[in-house]
């Protein structure tokens, strides 16, 4: 799961497929700013990795609650985040999403694949077609912002997200790869500010 290399960086790898390293995190970084510079205070993080964006997040002091769904024990155990906002749980997002009040969160961050087109886990690929996101969209307040992390950018996730959110962007977010400039995306919809939430 994580190991630490020759070079000494610390890796991260999930059924054998390389998730990410502590090399180059600016774009986990990004995930977070992006939706706490739209005012999020309350947000659900899927997937942990190494912990960098809930660790931006926990960088705000205006956040509140950061809620993170992690499916693999190991992950957990290796982490170091300890702040009294922070929860982090064992478990598949989904499941966590369907327990979660409607409504309850001001953002929706999810970074647990390498992105809709490469799947870490064949079982995620509901969670980015129209009904998983209507799943996410349920748990998010009224201008609230579902954003997904990816290494590269997904078409069918724009047109999935666009079926329930607003204001749908895909943004590169420039990388440096191995001595080569690269991107990865960060893709993101809101929930209409109109909304009206039913109890």
């Amino acid at each position: 799961m994580i190991r630490t290399r020759a070079d000494g960086a610390r890796e991260l790898r999930v059924n054998g497929v390389f998730v990410m390293d502590d090399v180059e995190t600016s774009s986990e970084r990004r995930l977070a700013e992006l939706v706490l510079e739209r005012g999020a205070r309350d947000v659900l993080v899927g997937g942990l990795g190494l912990g960098f964006t809930t660790r931006r997040l926990l960088e705000d002091t205006d956040v509140r609650r950061v809620l993170v769904a992690e499916l693999h024990p190991a992950v957990v155990e290796s982490s170091d985040i300890e702040d009294p906002r922070a929860e982090v749980v064992v478990g598949d997002v989904r499941t966590v999403l369907a327990e979660q009040p409607d409504a309850s969160f001001d953002a929706v961050l999810l970074d647990v694949d390498n992105g809709p087109d490469f799947l870490v886990h064949d079982a995620n690929a509901g969670l980015y077609e129209p009904t998983g996101v209507a799943d996410a969209v349920r748990v998010l307040r009224p201008g609230g912002t579902l954003a997904v992390w990816s290494m590269a950018d997904s078409p069918a996730l724009r047109d999935a997200l666009a079926e329930h959110l607003e204001d749908v962007q895909a943004e590169a977010v420039p990388v440096r790869l191995q001595r080569r400039d690269e991107a990865y995306w960060v893709l993101t919809g809101r929930r209409s500010p109109g909304d009206i939430v039913r109890a």
